[in-house]
């Protein structure tokens, strides 16, 4: 039997799939936990192993000339770049007498714009005395250089407005002397000539005033800037909190590390492609799932649950095993342990009517080392198992992980149910196992989930596939069994051959 696949369901599959990548990165818990509680621990160990240096603080208000309502915040942005430079950090430490270089002293201190007419200035120091004497020092010399630019820049503009008056002067002075040198005359182009020098002369005086004035005034606004800009909050030291600071990074690393364990995690889901969900193993192994059990033994209030869900299963598989007479396998992947107790569980309830043998061939120890307890069945490796009793059932254990021998799979059992933990081979890999199983004629009969997600609610039933799952099996022609008598027995299908592309699919 191939799994059918049409055009339609491919085209209509997403790129990713949410819901299977959740599922996933929630049950890879244990990586992005890990990663937040190391970056918690990180955080924690950083407050306590690298205490900040010791600070100061002060804060300045800075009056400027062209304040407006509407400003932006420029005026400050520019006064906290010049905060930063060379000449500043040069006048602060020749008042402090140190021999630093302006370039290094820069590294150990930064200007914030609080408002627009606010600066704050954070200052380290080796020692808390240290910083608030360079945070004193920065203060005052900033507060100097501000005082100095507003000097010059109103001197500058008084003098530009003298000049411009002083040449005006010169040229009244010229207008009254030719004013003076003119004679009273009759003739009416005279007079409008003199009419004019008197209005020019008027002209000169308004305006040699007014620039007289103009500078008076700037001179006048420049003691309002210059006890405007002043040391508001006298420098401090900073006392840092530990507790305070412990909390404070311990949570910054856990939330940096949860976020960086949840990445890791959905990445490592996409390119590893394990799938998780019921619907997802079913399709990529063309086999409906007809059990689920949990991994562990769980809590103390889900045991009983869980011993329910093994109880079930072990009936449905003894029932199929009296209704066949071929022997029946059961192939791990991922979960030996668990495959062993299903065996050894399945056994026990077969050997109520008749002698019932486990053959082991699993890799490991997990059947080797069994302690045999009165009444359990006998386990036999896969070199005895030729020597059996045609009339002892048994039951094969083995396993589809990477590296299984697939020619030896038939000696286990003619047909057979894969118990697979969820998330534990890629999807490739389940097409592989289902390829294989269907070279060697071995029918999956049903798939049973170890350790599924409690979450899922998908279906793990092929409904375009009746024939892969215990509920409905078709009649195949009679074959001779081991005693040379023909038999009719229902026909399981072949384990599904799922197609390589969407192309193939088509």
């Amino acid at each position: 039997m191939t799994t059918s696949k049409t055009p339609e369901s491919s085209a209509a599959a997403p790129l990713l799939d949410l819901q299977a990548l959740v599922v996933a990165v929630r049950r890879r818990r244990r990586l992005w936990s890990c990663m937040a509680l190391l970056g918690l621990l990180i955080g924690a160990a950083a407050a306590v192993l690298l205490p900040p240096s010791p600070s100061a603080v002060t804060k300045v208000l800075v009056a400027h000339q062209e304040d407006q309502p509407n400003d932006t915040g420029t005026l400050i942005r520019t006064d906290v770049q010049l905060l930063g430079t060379t000449q500043i950090a040069d006048r602060a430490l020749k008042s402090l007498k140190s021999s630093e270089k302006p370039e290094d002293f820069m590294r150990d201190y930064r200007g914030t714009g609080l408002t627009n007419n606010v600066l704050q200035i954070d200052v380290t120091g080796d020692t808390d005395a240290q910083a608030v004497a360079r945070a004193k020092a920065l203060a005052d010399a900033f507060v100097a250089d501000h005082v100095k630019r507003i000097r010059d820049t109103a001197d500058a503009e008084a003098k530009a407005l003298l000049d411009q008056r002083d040449r005006m002067q010169k040229e009244l002075a010229e207008v009254n002397k030719e004013i003076g040198g003119r004679s009273p005359d009759s003739d009416p182009k005279a007079s409008a000539s003199i009419e004019s020098l008197f209005a020019r002369r008027a002209d000169l005086t308004s305006r040699i005033a007014d620039f007289g004035q103009r500078a008076e005034e700037a001179r006048i606004g420049t003691p309002q800037l210059i006890v405007g800009t002043q040391i508001v909050d006298a420098p401090r030291a900073v006392h840092h909190s530990l507790p305070k600071a412990v909390v404070t990074n311990a949570v910054i690393g856990f939330v940096l590390g949860l976020f960086l364990g949840l990445a890791l995690a959905a990445v490592g889901t996409v390119v590893a492609d394990r799938p998780v969900l019921r619907r997802d193993i079913a399709a990529n192994l063309g086999a409906s799932v007809i059990a689920e059990l949990p991994r562990r033994s769980g809590r103390l209030w889900q045991r009983r649950r869980i011993r329910a869900a093994r109880e079930r299963l072990t009936v449905s598989l003894a029932r199929t095993v009296r209704g066949s007479a071929e022997p029946l396998s059961l192939l791990e992947l991922g979960c030996a342990r668990n495959t062993s107790v299903i065996a050894l569980n399945l056994a026990r309830a077969l050997a109520a009517e008749g002698p019932a043998v486990v053959v082991d061939g699993l890799p490991g120890p997990h059947l080797a080392k069994h302690r045999p307890k009165p009444g359990d069945p006998t386990v036999v490796s896969g070199e005895s198992a030729a020597a059996l009793s045609p009339q002892e059932r048994r039951i094969g254990v083995g396993s589809v992980a990477p590296g299984t021998a697939w020619t030896d799979l038939q000696y286990l059992g003619t047909q057979t149910v894969l118990v697979v933990r969820a998330g534990h081979g890629s999807a490739a890999w389940l097409h592989t196992v289902a390829r294989q199983l269907a070279d060697q004629r071995i029918p999956v009969i049903g798939v049973v989930l170890i350790d599924p997600d409690p979450r899922d609610r998908t279906d793990g039933t092929l409904w375009d596939g009746l024939h892969t799952a215990l509920r409905g099996r078709s009649e195949r022609p009679a074959r001779q069994n081991g005693t040379g008598r023909r038999r009719t027995e229902q026909q399981p299908m072949w384990a599904g051959r799922v197609p390589d592309s969407d192309q193939e699919a088509r």
